[in-house]
């Protein structure tokens, strides 16, 4: 491992390994082959990195994402490591290029998509070269029940089977037990060592709260938590990035949208200047994140309810990759459960895949509604077991647990009222309105102000009774039909409340949990005091830097290497090298220029 260590220092500017990133990248270094499992943030691209720079050869990394490769072979060109990649962006000229230092062997890595990898020429360009290993980066999209599912990951056996003495190392950051199977079968690591982390990253605030003016919601936290700070706000519809992101920019946040329907130019724009840029925030469907590096995200928001816990966890798993404390905020409401449900019944899939999506909804539905630690429901549903973490709004805030028998047989037997009385079917707007005896047009129009529910629910407020619906959908006591208009109605289990033989808990959010505990801005988060103004020089001059040379920020340093430099205010060359994250090549780059900001001060 002195090898190892050696690079790791000299290249990367890292004293030492975290957790099990010396055992894997032995493992690799001598030959063997690896599947990780390991969150994001957690220090994977290294475990394939380090041996691809100490192995003879080229290391060639597998990655999903064509739009993402010009920055991660920019990063590793910052630090000094030989890198490049063929796609189809390329000029022919510019591919020539690369297969010639390839076949040279001037390259120390290599990046291609998995489609690449089809193509005969590629393969034959491989079998002239000297490979170090081969890296499967995003393993999970070979998971046909994921939720980044990518068909070119299934033909990647041709890796074992054409080059059976070159190490393979998969990786991925989210996976639950039967994914894990999954990836271990389609991609023939049955033999392999597999490396499982904690899946816990202690530094996200995990949030869940009612939704009530999302957009106002969302505002009220970057103003008050997070002023200038670089975050991604998740929404499910084209429609409502659109409208979200033109909000954010109407009150003072510069933000970008990003989804399936902008032109491909528009999105790369979009991309490049979340990267490269500090504090936009992204407004994107899930077709945003995968892949992206950037360290600094300070806060994930979601407007419409994750489809899956997996999906939740990879997206909040953008958030504070440097360490250092960020949010997982989720605005959830009754209609996010009507709309997924309405989404699974409407879908083209057939019974198995309907299944299967209900039950990664239920699971969702299921971390929403817990009064238990949020942490502990999450890392539950990967396979691992935890303590409360007294950093998420379950455990900030507990909310309570109560007897909701009585409401939801109330809420049932208006159920039960309108179909049997009238045959008809309605949402759960009119239901609340019903039990708390409004009047309204619809009202008189139906006479259903003369049923005997109307006014018998007057004890809890409207916007508790959406959550007292909303709790009876994700418990399956009520239903959505499937006919397109949102209409509840019962399920096999509704018999067993309304005739007495099941207790139904339910769950009230205090008050005071809106929001929970206050996080400090990350600008000043753990720094000393008088340290402030040097960082933010520090983050000027990057800011310079970066735009100077077409590259993200954090190619450039990080905010946690620039958090270390206004710490300790290092007073030379050998002082500054000893700083996290700072090696010879960014030394020899960069050192005279901090060294002067730092003297200024």
């Amino acid at each position: 491992m002195t090898s190892a260590l050696s690079v790791l220092d000299t290249v990367f500017g890292y004293d030492s390994f975290r957790g099990q990133q010396a055992e894997i990248v032995d493992h690799v270094i001598s030959g063997g082959d690896a599947l990780v499992l390991m969150p994001t943030g957690g220090g994977k691209s290294l475990c394939y990195q380090v041996p691809a720079l100490v192995r003879p050869g080229t290391g060639v990394v597998v990655s999903p994402l064509i739009a993402l490769m010009q920055d991660q072979v920019d990063a590793l060109t910052a630090v000094g490591a030989r890198a490049g990649f063929l796609n189809s962006t390329q000029s022919p000229d510019q591919r020539m290029a690369v297969e010639r230092a390839l076949l040279a062997g001037e390259l120390d890595l290599l990046y291609l998509a998995p489609e690449r990898l089809k193509v005969s020429s590629t393969l034959a360009l491989l079998d002239r070269a000297e490979l170090a290993l081969f890296a499967i980066d995003e393993a999970h999209c070979v998971a046909q029940w994921g939720h980044d599912f990518r068909p070119d990951y299934l033909g990647l056996t041709v890796l074992h089977e054409r080059w059976p003495s070159v190490p393979r190392i998969a990786l991925t950051a989210t996976a639950t037990e039967a994914t894990h199977r999954e990836i271990t079968e389609r991609l023939q690591l049955q033999d392999a060592r597999h490396f499982v982390a904690s899946f816990d990253r202690p530094n996200i605030q995990y949030r869940i709260e009612g939704k009530n003016e999302p957009v106002k919601q969302l505002l009220s936290l970057i103003r008050t938590e997070h002023p200038g700070d670089a975050g991604i706000v998740y929404c499910l519809s084209r429609a409502s990035v659109e409208k979200t992101a033109q909000a954010l920019n109407d009150a003072g946040v510069p933000a970008l949208p990003y989804h399936a329907g902008l032109d491909t130019a528009t999105r790369a724009a979009n991309q490049s200047r979340f990267l490269r840029e500090d504090g936009i925030v992204m407004v994107a469907t899930i077709a945003f994140g995968m892949g992206i590096d950037k360290p600094d995200v300070r806060f994930v928001a979601h407007l419409d309810l994750p489809k899956s816990v997996e999906g939740y966890y990879q997206e909040t798993g953008r958030a504070g990759r440097d360490g250092l404390p960020s949010t997982a905020w989720l605005a959830y409401g009754l209609q996010d459960v009507v709309q997924q449900r309405q989404l699974i019944d409407k879908s083209e899939g057939d019974a198995a895949f309907k299944r299967r999506a209900s039950q990664h909804l239920d699971a969702m539905l299921a971390l929403c509604e817990t009064i238990e630690c949020r942490r502990v429901q999450l890392l539950a549903y990967f396979g691992q077991q935890s303590e409360p973490c007294g950093n998420c709004d379950t455990c900030l805030t507990p909310p309570e647990s109560f007897d909701g028998t009585v409401p939801a047989q109330k809420l049932l037997s208006t159920v039960v009222r309108l179909w049997r009385e009238r045959h008809q079917r309605f949402g759960a707007g009119h239901l609340i309105d019903i039990l708390l005896g409004k009047q309204t047009p619809r009202m008189a129009q139906y006479g259903h102000d003369q049923l005997s529910t109307f006014g018998i629910g007057t004890e809890l407020s409207e916007q508790e009774w959406r959550g007292v619906v909303r709790q009876l959908l994700a418990q399956q006591l009520l239903a959505v039909h499937g006919d397109g208009y949102g209409t509840i109605v019962l399920t096999e289990g509704s018999a067993s409340v309304l005739n007495g033989s099941r207790q139904v808990r339910l769950r009230r959010d205090p008050v005071a949990s809106r929001g929970g505990r206050k996080l400090r801005s990350a600008a000043a988060a753990e720094l000393p005091s008088g340290a402030q103004p040097l960082f933010e020089r520090l983050r000027a001059w990057r800011a310079g830097v970066a735009r100077e040379q077409g590259v993200p920020a954090y190619v450039v340093f990080g905010d946690a290497t620039l958090r270390g430099i206004a710490a300790t205010r290092p007073g030379s060359l050998e002082a500054l090298s000893t700083i996290s994250g700072v090696g010879e090549k960014k030394l020899e780059s960069y050192g005279e220029a901090v060294l002067e900001l730092v003297s200024q001060g």
